[in-house]
């Protein structure tokens, strides 16, 4: 490795990870990828380490000589009270001890219901479900942590995923794999209220560059998103695309039983977060853009290559 070469360490190697690891390898970044397993499709010249980020002592080995760490692991939904928060002390424990920026990869859930109005990053904290709640809390305990100098972290808050990798999001396999094969497609809520979508090459470039920038840490960014299109507009632009109308299968109301791809557990613990979709959910991301430079793929150009990634899936 050339010793002049920055070491950027990306914890988690789902859709997220994966992509970030692609973006930092443009930028010229030595990578080191980290999971539980220890095994993951990363490129070539990417080194692969195991490790448990609720483990103190391994995270401080882990992270020694890395210039930039970004948490972009996954829990689920139903271990957050317990993991989130040890994941939390884990990632700053390795970032104390390494003096290396912190990345968090973060939701909007802490807003909770905003009546329509856009969130920027000043919008207050009034979350009315226990995750919503709970995300608060961590985020407050992260930036607490850079205020009182005990590591330099930024927050990077994204809306759902949608893009390559992207399987598990209300747009992402259960769109895409059904749309392509003239099946049901599914979809949430009130279908003609805006909807705010993050594509997956948009939150890698976000979280790189504020990784990479020294003016990012000590606040949250949204990453750059779309929410200009409701999603029957966004069903509606995958259709043209593929030359016939998407017929839907719609979930208007929260649920705790199995639905579509989607498991009970999965279904029974997003029920608190269904607002999301039956109101406009509007996010303004223009301080990244003013900043940074930083603006969405548009949503046209990131369906094509979506489609283009799951037409590979399935062939």
């Amino acid at each position: 490795m050339n010793a002049d070469r920055e070491t950027h360490i990306v914890f988690g190697t789902g859709p997220a990870g994966l992509t970030l690891i692609d973006e930092l390898l443009t930028r010229g970044h030595h990578v080191r990828a980290v999971n539980r397993s220890g095994s993951a499709p990363v490129p070539p010249g990417v080194e692969l380490l195991a490790a448990d980020v609720t483990d103190l002592d391994a995270m401080r080995s882990i992270c020694a000589g890395a210039t930039t760490i970004y948490h972009c692991a996954h829990a689920p939904y139903e271990l957050w009270a317990d993991l989130l928060f040890r994941f939390q002390a884990g990632f700053l424990a390795g970032a104390a001890s390494s003096g290396a920026r912190l990345v968090v990869t973060d939701t909007l859930y802490m807003y909770g219901p905003t009546g329509g109005a856009p969130m920027t990053e000043q919008t207050p904290h009034r979350a009315t479900s226990r995750k919503g709640k709970l995300r608060a809390e961590i985020a407050e305990g992260y930036l607490a942590a850079h205020a009182n100098g005990e590591a330099t972290v930024t927050i990077a808050r994204a809306a759902d995923f949608y893009g390559p990798r992207v399987l598990n999001s209300a747009l992402g396999g259960a769109t895409f794999i059904p749309a392509l094969k003239g099946e049901p497609v599914i979809a949430f809520g009130d279908l003609d209220q805006p909807h705010a979508y993050s594509y997956i090459g948009d939150v890698a470039a976000a979280l790189a560059t504020l990784g990479e920038h020294p003016d990012a840490p000590g606040r949250a960014w949204h990453v750059p998103t779309t929410s200009t299109h409701t999603t029957r507009e966004v069903h509606h632009l995958i259709g043209e695309r593929l030359g016939h109308r998407l017929t839907l299968e719609i979930l208007s109301a929260p649920t705790d039983q199995a639905w579509g791809p989607f498991d009970a557990t999965l279904m029974r613990e997003y029920a608190e977060l269904f607002y999301q979709y039956l109101e406009p959910q509007i996010v303004d991301c223009q301080a990244i853009a003013d900043t940074f430079g930083l603006h969405p793929t548009p949503i046209e150009k990131a369906l094509d290559t979506t489609l283009s990634w799951y037409r590979r899936l399935l062939a």
